[in-house]
């Protein structure tokens, strides 16, 4: 155990056993880690899924765990999946920007048939039809949740 309490016993006023399932993934130098991570979960919610998991796993868990936390502090409605919904979007959008690109390349080279332009400008109406059906989507979510 790491001298003195550990974040999670300081902020829960108590006795830091020498077992403490919280002392190696909560230090006392980070309390801001613990209290955001007790703030979304609770204690002993948390303190029950480090218990569950196998020792190797459970830094992993922690570091996820105040991911998410800081995540819904963030953004309470949606939290992480808000960060992957955006992600997703950029994901998207970069595609859509690689196949006009790609269609500007055969347009501008002499090797171009017309069937390789028609199929990327296929691609690139396919891709920007799909972007503006997750637009209205996201749209419709966020009007509903308000």
């Amino acid at each position: 155990m790491i001298s003195g309490r550990c974040a999670a016993c300081r902020y829960l006023r108590r006795r830091c056993p020498s077992d403490c399932i919280f002392a190696p993934y909560f230090p006392s130098n980070n309390p801001q880690r613990f209290a955001a991570v007790h703030r979304i979960f609770g204690a002993s919610n948390v303190g029950r899924m480090l218990q569950q998991l196998p020792p190797d796993l459970r830094a992993q868990a922690a570091d996820t765990l105040y991911y998410e936390a800081e995540c819904r502090v963030e953004d309470p409605v949606y939290g992480c999946v808000g960060v992957i919904s955006r992600l997703h979007e950029q994901i998207d959008e970069a595609e859509c920007e690689l196949a006009k690109t790609r269609a500007d390349i055969v347009i501008n080279s002499d090797i171009g048939q017309q069937a390789q332009v028609q199929h990327i400008h296929d691609e690139v109406e396919h891709n920007s039809s799909l972007l503006q059906e997750q637009s209205n989507v996201g749209q419709t979510q966020l009007g509903s949740s308000s």
